[in-house]
């Protein structure tokens, strides 16, 4: 399950309250996305208190893009996270999609790319494995709980970028706008093929898609009023053209199938999208799971 973190009206009583919701179960992860032009929270300091909020649950990012940040200095906030959640701490990164976010920070949109994010990979991994990456007395800490640092998985619908990411990912955190599964499966398969000739054994395979529980008009219309707010770097007409395919809305027994067809064909995980920041959806939906794919 996904933090709503683009919402709008947020507060660290709601926060905690998903984020402990979620921890209950009987999902397996908890996920939050990076935006910098937005008012969602600030993704690595929200991290800090999900691990105090959280118990169980592992910590998702979905997905940081490390060409926002220093990259020691993005090792370090992460190490710091692993180390806060007991090392619960998977990292998504992606190269991201709007250049604004990029400006906003002084970042090159031009370092948008796959190579400047694996430069940004070796370099938090040499901080993980305890290098000395400057000329400091001590290497940059504290040493995350995972050995060699959280997991790291690639945010991408891509098969080029999917390829690249097969020697330094443990897997691919991607998103579906129309839940076709066939075609999610296509790009399973590519995962799969890019891993087994990397040497890197079975990925881990995860989608995600935005949903709304309830009547079909009511919840496509919450779906298509949160891609609004969401997509505002894109013209509203072309939300609107998209709104009425991209997402999930329906009742709990629909959103059971449509998991059970993920399922079928050998996903990990889904990691769901809120439309709302209404608990209530969320408690619904934990029924669901529960259902579908119990937690141990």
């Amino acid at each position: 399950m996904t933090m709503p973190v683009m919402e709008p009206d947020l507060d660290s009583t709601l926060l905690r309250d998903w984020a402990r919701t979620i921890d209950e179960g009987p999902f397996s992860s908890l996920c939050w996305g990076e935006r910098i032009a937005f008012p969602n929270p600030d993704s690595l300091t929200l991290l800090g208190a999900l691990a105090a909020w959280t118990e169980r649950v592992r910590l998702v990012t979905t997905v940081i893009v490390p060409q926002l940040h220093d990259p020691v200095l993005l090792a370090k906030a992460l190490a710091t996270g692993d180390v806060l959640s007991g090392g619960r701490l998977t990292v998504g990164l992606g190269v991201g999609g709007r250049a604004e976010d990029y400006r906003a920070v002084g970042a090159d949109p031009a370092t948008q790319t796959m190579r400047k994010m694996a430069e940004a990979v070796a370099i938090m991994r040499r901080v993980w494995a305890g290098e000395k990456v400057t000329e400091a007395v001590l290497p940059v800490g504290p040493a995350p709980i995972q050995p060699g640092g959280p997991a790291l998985v690639v945010g991408t619908i891509g098969p080029k970028t999917l390829r690249s990411a097969a020697t330094w990912a443990q897997g691919l955190a991607g998103i579906t706008m129309d839940l076709d599964v066939a075609k999610q499966n296509e790009l399973f398969d590519v995962a799969r093929q890019a891993w087994q000739q990397a040497g890197r054994g079975k990925p881990y395979l995860a989608t995600s898609f935005w949903f709304a529980l309830g009547d079909q008009d009511n919840a496509r219309d919450q779906v298509r009023r949160h891609l609004l707010r969401y997509m505002n770097w894109i013209p509203a007409e072309f939300v609107e053209s998209i709104a009425p395919t991209t997402g999930w809305a329906g009742t709990e027994d629909e959103l059971a199938e449509v998991l059970r067809g993920f399922q079928a064909v050998g996903t990990d995980e889904v990691h769901l999208i809120p439309t709302s920041s209404d608990v209530g959806q969320l408690r619904a939906v934990a029924d669901v799971i529960a259902e579908v794919s119990p937690v141990a």
